[in-house]
C-alpha cells in the first residue's frame, strides 16, 4: 500500500489537535498523562517476563519507550510536518509506509488516550476505573487498529533485518537525514532495526504481544473486572496496575 505525503501529514495534523486541547484544559492535560503513564506501567506488568529475557529485553524496551511510553514527541513531530516531502524522496518506499503507519498509531492513540482521560474524575486512576473509562469510551475498531498497526510496525522491523539492502540504504541517510532534521526518526528506525535483529526471528515475541493484547481487549470491553471464579480472567486483570496516583512529571521530548 502506497502511503501519501497527505497520509502522513493528516496523522500529525490529527495529534497536534489533541495537544492544542490538552494546553487549553489543565486537568486534562494532567489526566492525559497519567493514562500514559499507567499504560505504560500496564505494559511492563503484562511483559515483565520479555522485559527480563536475555533474548526479547530490546525488543520489548523498544516497544515500551517508542510505542508505549508517555513521551511528548512534538518537537520531532512538528520538524516532521515541515519536511515531509523531503522525506517520502529520501528512504526508500518501504520504510515510508512504515512511518504512514507509525504516525497513524500515534494519531489515533493520541485520540483515545483524550477520550480516556476525559472519562476520569478523579486524580486517581486504579484497574475498576480504567475498565469503565475503556468500556465508556468503546471506539472497538481504532482499539483494534492500535493492536495491527503496533504489530504491522514490528513485522516491517523484524522484515528489514532480513533485507540487507534494506539496512544500508538507512545507514547511507544517516547524515543526510540528520542535516534534512530528521535525525530522530532515522534513530526510530536504526534502534528498531538493531532491536529486532538481536532477536533472530520476531515471530514469538509478536504473537506473545498479540496474544495478551488481545485478550486484555476482550476482557475490557467484554465486562471490565472479572467474577472472582475466574482463574483467566483474574490473571489477565493482574497485568492492569492496581493503583496510580497523578504526580505530574516531565515528560522526556527528543532532542532535536
Amino acid at each position: 500500500m502506497e502511503v501519501t505525503k497527505a497520509q502522513i501529514l493528516t496523522a500529525l495534523e490529527t495529534v497536534d489537535r489533541e495537544r492544542t486541547r490538552r494546553e487549553d484544559d489543565a486537568r486534562l492535560m494532567n489526566r492525559v498523562l497519567l493514562i500514559k503513564r499507567y499504560q505504560q506501567r500496564r505494559f511492563e506488568q503484562t511483559y515483565a517476563h520479555l522485559l527480563n529475557s536475555t533474548r526479547y529485553a530490546a525488543a520489548s524496551r523498544f516497544f515500551l519507550e517508542e510505542l508505549y511510553g508517555p513521551r511528548d514527541f512534538q518537537a520531532r513531530d512538528q520538524q516532521f510536518a515541515r519536511i515531509v516531502p523531503k522525506l517520502v524522496s529520501m528512504f526508500p518506499a518501504e520504510v515510508i509506509e512504515t512511518v504512514g503507519t507509525l504516525a497513524a498509531l500515534h494519531a489515533v492513540s493520541e485520540q483515545l488516550d483524550t477520550l480516556m482521560a476525559e472519562r476520569l474524575n478523579v486524580d486517581v486512576i486504579d484497574r475498576a476505573g480504567y475498565a469503565a473509562a475503556w468500556r465508556q469510551v468503546g471506539k472497538r475498531n481504532e482499539r483494534e487498529f492500535q493492536l495491527q498497526a503496533t504489530l504491522a510496525i514490528g513485522k516491517s522491523l523484524d522484515r528489514f533485518t532480513r533485507h540487507p539492502w534494506i539496512v544500508k540504504s538507512l545507514r547511507w541517510m544517516r547524515k543526510p537525514a540528520n542535516l534534512a532534521g530528521l535525525g530522530d526518526l532515522q534513530s526510530f528506525l536504526e534502534r528498531g532495526l538493531s532491536c529486532f535483529a538481536s532477536l533472530g526471528g520476531a515471530s514469538e515475541f509478536l504473537a506473545t504481544i498479540e496474544t495478551r493484547e488481545r485478550a486484555l481487549m476482550d476482557m475490557l470491553f467484554q465486562a471490565g473486572q472479572p467474577s472472582s471464579g475466574s482463574c483467566e480472567s483474574n490473571s489477565i486483570w493482574a497485568w492492569l496496575p492496581a493503583r496510580l496516583v497523578n504526580d505530574p512529571v516531565s515528560i522526556d521530548t527528543p532532542n532535536l
